[in-house]
């Protein structure tokens, strides 16, 4: 190993002491060039084409009624269906009784013609 010098120990010690120093001690200069200053580089925005409140939020407006109605009427539809197909089956069932209980009396009809024919 090499040995150090007193130049070598002075100069790291300063370089660590500068770096580990508060702010507030420390001087930072801030200069710029006259061409860049003249040159503005990032000092403005681009400029932008304004899109119009009023027209984005027609369009927002006229863009959320229409998926709203479409959702509407597709959940509508969907109730429709299931109650179409409720009623449809509560009318099969109402047929079935019906035929059943006409079947029923005819049957208890012709038991009674045939006991007063007996009588």
């Amino acid at each position: 190993m090499l040995p150090r010098t007193a130049t070598s120990i002075l100069t790291r010690s300063s370089a660590l002491s500068a770096r580990f120093q508060p702010a507030t001690s420390r001087a930072r200069a801030f200069s710029a060039s006259t061409t860049l200053l003249n040159n503005g580089a990032g000092s403005t925005l681009p400029a932008r084409k304004p899109i119009g409140a009023w027209r984005g939020g027609v369009f927002g407006f006229l863009f959320g009624s229409v998926v709203a109605a479409a959702s509407v009427y597709y959940y509508i539809l969907e109730e429709y269906k299931v109650s179409n197909e409720m009623l449809t089956e509560d009318i099969y069932a109402l047929q079935a009784a019906t035929q059943r209980l006409n079947s029923y009396i005819t049957e208890l009809e012709g038991k009674v013609d045939q006991l007063q024919k007996k009588k």
